[in-house]
């Protein structure tokens, strides 16, 4: 049975908790830094959607502050790591480069940057531009140049396609980026071996937790906002075993 323990707190103090060199692998989906920027567009964002992330407090920092957070992340996140871990970070593409830097600095290999692509995605600003049915993830390994691989021979892009979160997902509360299991499952099977440590370190609704017990991985979870840990808590204790 999979062990799981979760934090309601920052997740710099939370990574403190945490024993040094234990985690193999780390699947985040972090504050993107788009918030201001957004609300500055020329988009019907806002009207379509309720939940919108540009309103929710939590993605609005000045760049300057954004950047140091995150490299006290990746700095905290060395510490936890084992040597030949894995790590997923989500990203919108016009911070890759910035990622990639802060990464590098505290010891990731930097590996690649793929693609997700929402099959469904809402049509928001059809009339506008483009529709955007994509976002970045972006792939290290920790002090080495190669980790865990499960591909079991077969070849592996780095363009992965699932449909948006499914409304079934989403019965425990709406957290306006939540991740499809279905995407998540996919690194952690790939990346991670049972048994292993999976850390997510902006947990959010959970997913990563859900994922990772469902596939027999021990499981560390870190949400700084109270009502999306409750969410997460529940909706990961009644995950299937």
């Amino acid at each position: 049975m999979a062990e799981i323990k979760l934090f309601n707190d920052n997740c710099i103090k939370a990574m403190e908790k945490i024993d040094d060199s234990t985690i193999d692998l780390i699947v985040t989906d972090p504050p993107y830094n788009l918030g201001n920027f957004m609300k500055n567009r020329d988009t019907n964002l806002s009207k379509m959607r309720d939940n919108y992330f540009g309103a929710a407090g939590w993605d609005d920092m000045e760049f300057d502050e954004w950047t140091e957070s995150m490299d006290h992340f990746f700095e905290s996140a060395a510490k936890v790591m084992k040597k030949g871990g894995s790590m997923i970070v989500f990203m919108a593409i016009i911070k890759v480069e910035t990622i990639i830097r802060l990464a590098e600095k505290h010891g990731f290999y930097y590996k690649t940057t793929g693609i997700w692509h929402k099959k469904n995605p809402m049509p928001r600003n059809m009339n506008l531009h483009f529709v955007n049915s994509t976002e970045a993830w972006l792939y290290f390994t920790y002090k080495t140049r190669t980790g865990t691989f499960n591909n079991n021979g077969s070849v592996l892009h780095d363009f992965v396609e699932t449909s948006v979160t499914p409304v079934s997902e989403r019965k425990y509360g709406k957290h306006p980026t939540q991740k499809p299991e279905s995407l998540l499952k996919h690194f952690v099977e790939v990346l991670s071996n049972e048994g292993d440590w999976i850390l997510d370190p902006f947990m959010g609704s959970g997913t990563a937790g859900v994922v990772a017990k469902e596939c027999n991985r021990n499981f560390i979870g870190i949400e700084l906002d109270k009502n999306y840990y409750e969410m997460a808590s529940k909706r990961i204790e009644e995950a299937a075993e």
